[in-house]
């Protein structure tokens, strides 16, 4: 019989016990009676009463009968399908007895309810009530064992550790270089605040001070910015002394990475006397009293530049005026002050290093315009020159890129019918340097071209005045051997030069005018 069969009969409360299995179950040795077709019925003892061995043996297969009902309907419990005697597939639901079945019973225990959730929605895991509820102030249980007088009077405050010497330099460094671009010295106080500094606030200004030295002209002035507006909230006068004292000490290793160290040191030293964080008396208190070079450097240079701020130089503008915060006209007046010194000096590598120290590499066209102007009031060969060596220099350095260059040169074909008014020669000295200047490598040819001829201007000026002196109808006859220039701009034309007449044949074309 097969195992399904069985279990079918199982089932329906049918036992069904084989020949082998009667035999495995009974445990009781057989008689000799039995062996030969025994109609005696064999009894055993248990507990001193005789139990015939039917009684066991009917016992034990209904004890294994029920340990296989109990397996199968939990294994099929979730599957519900079983075979017939006929092997059809019979659906058969699942026992209410077994364990899954309890689990996959997704219906009330008791019976009732509507299906809603538990707990109005307020239960599960990491629920904490049902929605817009508000949970009162837990009173404290007087009661509790863990309960302490004093927890009622306690102030639960963060606290930050003290920044030690290695993290100080290592939190600190990032925020000065970001305020290096940004500029903004509120923003850098609101983070200091936030640390816990202890006695490394004098150390403040001596990182900035250091960082700023490898710098620029700017981040130095941004640099004495910054410590005249954390004095007072961050750090105090005290704490601004004594991080000069460690600057002039260390200066024989600043030197090692900035041979300038000591003259801007000692111009930090003077604009802080001057902004008013350090007293009058700071430099005079070291007077005989410094042995080494590079600080007795410094304080000498303090010294001088607060006596010229007594002569009625100020010292906000020792860093100089560089930057794009700048306005326009003070450094048109920085760079015609650098061409004058120029001219004065001949000196081509400190011009250049005057330029970069601007920090404004968006202007330089300005200089090759004031340049070019120069040379056109000028009336001798030696700013001629002079000015085509400094133009060149600036070139071959990169200081002056082409955009920079070109933008110059443009500016000043532009503003030559301006300038021919008060400078009646300057058509032919600006063909002549801009020649030199395309010869030298310093324009492209294209560039050259552009360039205005006094023709171009005088045709120009009596086009115009034939239109503006009220006829219906002019005709002009231009000769020239470029006619596409002429008609895409006729009311421009001193910005279009009039190429050499290499042998060509002119080119005449006539155009209309109506009013």
């Amino acid at each position: 019989m097969s195992s399904w069969n069985k279990k079918m009969l199982l089932f329906k409360g049918i036992w069904v016990v084989e020949a082998s299995e009667l035999e495995n179950l009974n445990d009781a040795p057989c008689s000799g009676d039995e062996e030969n077709g025994g109609s005696e019925e064999r009894k055993t003892e248990i507990n001193g009463n005789w139990i015939p061995a039917t009684s066991i043996t009917e016992a034990k297969i209904n004890a294994k009968a029920k340990r296989r009902l109990r397996k199968n309907s939990s294994r099929d419990s979730g599957r519900g399908d079983s075979v017939s005697e006929n092997g059809e597939t019979l659906k058969i639901g699942v026992v209410p007895t077994s364990p899954k079945g309890k689990l996959l019973d997704r219906r009330s225990r008791s019976g009732k309810g509507r299906g809603l959730p538990k707990k109005g929605g307020a239960g599960g895991k990491g629920v904490w009530g049902t929605p817009g509820q508000v949970y009162d102030v837990e009173e404290v249980d007087i009661k509790d064992p863990n309960y302490d007088d004093d927890q009622e009077n306690c102030v639960y405050e963060t606290v930050v550790l003290p920044l030690d010497e290695r993290a100080f330099e290592k939190t600190l460094t990032p925020i000065i270089q970001e305020y290096f671009e940004h500029g903004d010295t509120n923003e850098v106080s609101e983070m200091l605040k936030n640390l816990n500094l202890g006695e490394m606030k004098y150390s403040v200004p001596v990182l900035a001070v250091s960082l700023a030295l490898e710098g620029k002209a700017s981040h130095r002035e941004m640099t004495s910015k910054l410590i005249s507006d954390l004095c007072g909230t961050v750090v105090s006068k005290t704490d601004v002394e004594k991080s000069f004292d460690r600057l002039l000490k260390e200066l024989p290793e600043l030197v090692l990475d900035s041979p300038r160290a000591p003259q801007l040191v000692g111009q930090f030293i003077a604009r802080a006397v001057g902004d008013g964080i350090l007293s009058n008396t700071y430099i005079d208190g070291y007077k005989g009293t410094v042995d080494c070079v590079q600080a007795r450097a410094a304080l000498d240079r303090a010294t001088v530049l607060l006596s010229m701020s007594k002569g009625g130089k100020r010292i906000d503008s020792v860093w100089g005026s560089g930057g794009g915060q700048q306005s326009v006209k003070h450094l048109v007046k920085e760079i015609d002050m650098l061409l004058k010194e120029y001219l004065l000096s001949g000196d081509v590598l400190e011009a250049e290093r005057c330029l970069q120290e601007l920090e404004v590499p968006h202007f330089h066209h300005e200089l090759v315009y004031e340049a070019i102007v120069l040379v056109l009031e000028s009336t001798g060969e030696k700013t001629f020159q002079m000015i085509l060596d400094l133009l060149k220099t600036l070139w071959k350095s990169s200081v002056i890129t082409v955009d920079q260059m070109k933008r110059g040169y443009e500016r000043v074909y532009c503003e030559i019918p301006d300038i021919n008014l008060d400078v009646p020669h300057s058509y032919s000295v600006l063909e002549r340097f801009v020649e030199e200047c395309f010869q030298a490598g310093i324009i492209s040819k294209p560039l050259r071209d552009l360039c205005p001829s006094r023709s171009v201007f005088e045709n120009t000026s009596a086009w115009r005045r034939s239109v503006h002196a009220g006829t219906d109808g002019v005709n002009v006859s231009v000769q020239h051997s470029f006619a596409k220039p002429l008609l895409n701009n006729k009311m421009d034309l001193r910005k279009t030069r009039v190429p050499e007449q290499s042998g060509a044949s002119p080119v005449f074309f006539n155009f209309h005018v109506k009013m």
